[in-house]
């Protein structure tokens, strides 16, 4: 299923890279009530969670600009920044995961992926102190050896910086590691790294259609990627 021009042979994919928002946790509800209760500490009127779910997945800095540019000018939207991140946070880490859930088929695929030796590691633009509890909360902690936030490397997603220091973390070359996401960002990054990339369908990519993304196919679970990895590799011994 991955083809590698360079090899007459595919090589065999020994690691995937998941992504977190809109990939394996529905956490659109979490932002929606973190954005809200900060948006009240301005006085500004609440907005709904398909306002949000088009500003989410490029990190925190570029959402709460988002959400202040909705009420202010740019000067407004600079002004107010610092007071809205750390409101924003304070929210956030007050219900983190409260609200969020599992979509279907993320842990079956997650133990079909560690039941045929694949490493896993993930890589999301979320910040490290929201990641790490929520992984922990949501029962996903124990399969990543890695987890990255955005605010772990200098660069994050659409940059390929986070997926390469996977690659060199496992010792693996690109080609041999598959990204998963939910969006431009997931897809942007692994082709720049040269990871291959599958996308879902159900996820957030800033209100665009995930059939609009350059990917190596989309898939509707994680179990269906686990099945297609299993696939590639059968075909690369």
């Amino acid at each position: 299923m991955f083809t590698n021009s360079t090899k007459s042979r595919p090589a065999p994919i020994r690691a995937v890279i998941i992504d977190l928002d809109g990939t394996m946790l529905d956490t659109l509800p979490d932002f929606h009530v973190a954005i809200n209760a900060m948006r009240g500490q301005f006085g500004y009127t609440p907005i709904t969670r398909e306002q949000i779910a088009l500003m989410i997945g490029k990190g925190s800095e570029n959402l709460i600009r988002a959400v202040l540019a909705l009420d202010n000018d740019a000067a407004g939207v600079e002004q107010r920044f610092d007071d809205a991140m750390a409101f924003y946070q304070r929210h956030y880490l007050a219900i983190n995961g409260d609200h969020s859930a599992l979509y279907d088929g993320v842990i079956d695929g997650l133990e079909a992926m560690k039941a045929d030796g694949l490493r896993l590691a993930c890589v999301t633009n979320k910040p490290i102190a929201f990641a790490t509890p929520l992984l922990a909360q949501k029962g996903l902690a124990p399969y990543f050896e890695v987890v990255y936030g955005g605010d772990s490397l200098p660069r994050k997603k659409p940059d390929p910086m986070p997926l390469l220091q996977v690659c060199a973390d496992f010792g693996l070359a690109p080609a041999q590691v598959v990204a998963i996401g939910d969006s431009s960002n997931d897809a942007e990054a692994a082709r720049a790294a040269g990871c291959f990339v599958l996308t879902v369908p159900y996820g957030y990519n800033h209100g665009r259609a995930i059939h609009e993304t350059d990917s190596d196919g989309i898939v509707t679970s994680l179990v269906e990627a686990s099945m297609l990895i299993r696939s590639h590799n059968n075909d690369a011994h």
